[in-house]
């Protein structure tokens, strides 16, 4: 029998059209780069791996925002700065690159502030995003909860109408600096589950994380550090005004929302600063051999078509799509590279890894090896992701 395939032109978007960074934007990098020499000349902080998960800093965050360089999407009117996706990105990814404590306005910065361009309400607008902007409002996310791992659409948490607003019960899990943050998303049942369409009846709540009947709990790493948490709700009152978008489509908003926070450079570069004190490394001890050579370039190669991955996504989000088949493959490719930098560096420079370090390769290590198991976990488990895109190919 002969093979059938499938018409190319029936096939989904994998990857947007490339898109090439203005070259008017080497200014901008030159500027970032500038300011992040002075700060590490003033010892304000240490280059770490996986800085967007474990580098909470308020005040680098507040100097982000005096120089326009946080909400730099968001409109003018809302006290952001009206600035390109492409510029955002050129700031982010050389935060990134440098391992600057960037853990604090992440969220927020990320995909609080277009989420609530897309659905919040005017008022929800005016509340937040100043504050994103100006680097002092914070954002957790509220969407795993226990016993549920990546499967979003079992959710338990029920929110109940009562008057002039809800109820909300139920528990979320994972929630990264909730223990820091202001408010989070949530997302709950507002209708009872329908095991044939498991994706309706749910609706997202902007929760105030200050609010009477929220109680967070630290879920400590191996090594002690406070980053995750639970956060469960024990009848938290929420007024009708943060109702996040319309109720029964909180799906729909966390699958768009989902694309900014699969697609970005923190998917690849969690571990750049390690990749690039690995070179050093190499260079310092002469070892130029073929091997060396061809393991090393091939992670430098690879981090260059991630790079025109995720930047394509940044395109299309720009535009006003929400490519979500692209953003799962830049974080399934991107979260198993982060994994193969911390397996390079272990094979090629033999110096282990010391949580105990102030600074350098040792330390880089520590804390890639510690932080590497969640990299393929968090965003979605890389198993979820690929049957997504096996689901948008039509393949299952």
């Amino acid at each position: 029998m002969a093979a059938t395939s499938t018409p190319a032109a029936a096939l989904p978007e994998l990857v947007p059209d490339p898109v090439e960074l203005p070259a008017g934007l080497a200014d901008l990098r030159a500027e970032v780069r500038s300011f992040l020499d002075d700060e590490r000349g003033a010892a304000r902080w240490t280059p770490r791996a996986d800085v967007w998960l474990s580098g909470w800093d308020e005040s680098f965050s507040r100097r982000l925002g005096e120089r326009g360089w946080l909400g730099m999407t968001i409109p003018t009117e809302y006290g952001g700065h009206g600035r390109t996706a492409l510029e955002r990105y050129v700031v982010t990814e050389e935060l990134l690159a440098a391992g600057a404590p960037v853990a604090a306005h992440w969220i927020a910065d990320r995909q609080i502030g277009p989420s609530l361009l897309r659905h919040g309400t005017e008022e929800q607008r005016r509340a937040f995003l100043p504050g994103i902007a100006r680097g002092e409002v914070y954002f957790g996310i509220g969407m795993s909860e226990p016993d549920s791992g990546s499967d979003l659409a079992s959710v338990r948490t029920r929110a109940t109408r009562v008057d002039g607003g809800w109820r909300l019960s139920g528990t979320k899990v994972w929630t990264s600096g909730a223990h820091h943050a202001h408010a989070f998303f949530a997302l709950v049942r507002t209708e009872p589950r329908d095991d044939a369409h498991r994706h309706a009846g749910l609706s997202q709540f902007l929760v105030e994380l200050d609010s009477p009947g929220v109680e967070i709990r630290p879920i400590p790493l191996l090594t002690g550090a406070h980053h995750f948490n639970e956060v469960r709700f024990d009848d938290v009152f929420i007024p009708d005004a943060r109702v996040f978008g319309e109720l029964g489509n909180g799906w729909a908003q966390v699958t768009g929302e989902l694309a900014f926070e699969r697609s970005g450079p923190e998917r690849f570069l969690s571990t750049y600063p390690l990749l690039a004190s690995l070179v050093g490394e190499l260079a310092g001890a002469g070892r130029a051999d073929a091997g060396t050579r061809r393991r090393v370039g091939s992670l430098v190669s690879r981090l260059w078509t991630l790079r025109a991955m995720s930047l394509a996504v940044a395109g299309a989000l720009e535009s006003g799509r929400a490519p979500e088949l692209a953003a799962a493959l830049v974080k399934d490719l991107g979260t198993r590279y982060e994994n193969e930098i911390v397996d390079a560096a272990r094979l090629l420079v033999d110096i282990p890894p010391d949580p105990g370090a102030e600074s350098g390769f040792a330390r880089l290590l520590a804390d890639a090896v510690l932080h590497a198991p969640g990299f393929t976990l968090r965003g979605g488990t890389n198993e979820v992701l690929r049957g997504i895109v096996a689901r948008g190919m039509g393949l299952r």
